[in-house]
């Protein structure tokens, strides 16, 4: 095989070792085993379906105060769902795993466009190409 893709294995392997990793999947595991947040979850997509479905009508069909009351009560489902601890917790692990994944992207995007990967890592986007290593 590939040496680069070889290396790419190994380095998800490393990945799959990290605490950031490891702590989204236990924080996974809670949220899918919390019978409350589950029942939340489930209803919040009913919600959202028939919010869907109503604004879906043509517009002379639909109810306006349908409308409001399913919007008003997906929100507060959401609310719910958001405040619940493993939710929290998982939210948490999941910032701190994707901040990894972004990073190992931005290093390996900028390498690809010639940066060094040692100061690839130091890269961050501004969202000006004007302080992007990767362009100039």
């Amino acid at each position: 095989m590939d040496k680069i893709l070889e290396l790419t294995k190994d380095l998800a392997h490393e990945i799959q070792m990290d605490e950031r990793f490891i702590r989204t999947q236990m924080a996974q595991a809670a949220a899918d085993e919390d019978k409350e947040l589950q029942c939340l979850i489930g209803d919040f997509n009913l919600k959202r379906m028939a919010l869907n479905n109503e604004t879906q009508k043509d517009p002379a069909d639909r109810d306006a105060a349908k409308l409001q009351l399913l919007d008003k009560e997906l929100r507060e489902v959401y609310a719910k769902v958001m405040a619940n601890e493993n939710m929290k917790r998982y939210n948490e692990a999941k910032t701190g795993l994707d901040e990894l994944m972004d990073g190992v992207s931005r290093i390996l995007t900028l390498a690809a466009q010639g940066v060094d990967p040692d100061d690839a890592d130091a890269a961050s986007c501004t969202g000006s190409c004007s302080t992007c290593p990767g362009c100039h």
